[in-house]
């Protein structure tokens, strides 16, 4: 497996996964995203952190693009990050989120310098939360009512690793 930079071939993929209602709610986004915004991302993209505030990587594994991987609310001062992934559902349960986990963590911990990468998880969301706990996250606070669904409000939990 392996972490690897956006490619304007990646934009099939990523329209289908950015336009995933079913993931809305753990992400943020609160719309559909066109190809034409997602092109205009891709080709923008400089890949550098420092520039960018963020960096999205693809998920690779034996030639198939299996997500993404995300590092946001970049804070160069504090060497902190946020980190998420997505999964493409044909992909999961497999074991791709945990091991892209430790690659954007040996990056982010190794060349980066970061002194910590955090994730905000919904509490009804149990395998990306099973997937951070194996990783050596720890659960440090809890957000009261922070995602909404269908089914009314859920608390998230802010999950941690400082650099070893």
């Amino acid at each position: 497996m392996q972490l690897r930079a956006l490619e304007i071939e990646d934009l099939p993929y990523l329209y289908q996964w950015e336009n995933d209602a079913a993931a809305w709610g753990d992400s943020g986004t609160h719309n559909p995203l066109s190809q034409k915004i997602l092109r205009e991302y891709i080709e923008n993209a400089t890949g550098d952190i420092f520039a960018d505030g963020q960096l999205r990587l693809i998920i690779e594994h034996e030639g198939q693009t299996a997500g993404a991987m995300d590092l946001f609310d970049f804070d160069p001062l504090s060497r902190k990050a946020a980190i998420g992934m997505y999964i493409a559902p044909e992909c999961r349960g497999k074991g791709f989120g945990q091991e892209a986990v430790r690659l954007l963590e040996k990056y982010a911990f190794d060349f980066l310098h970061l002194h910590q990468l955090y994730a905000i998880i919904a509490v009804d969301n149990a395998p990306c939360r099973h997937i951070y706990i194996s990783a050596g996250y720890n659960p440090s606070a809890t957000l009261k009512d922070w995602v909404i669904r269908k089914e009314g409000y859920q608390d998230a939990i802010v999950y941690q690793k400082m650099r070893g």
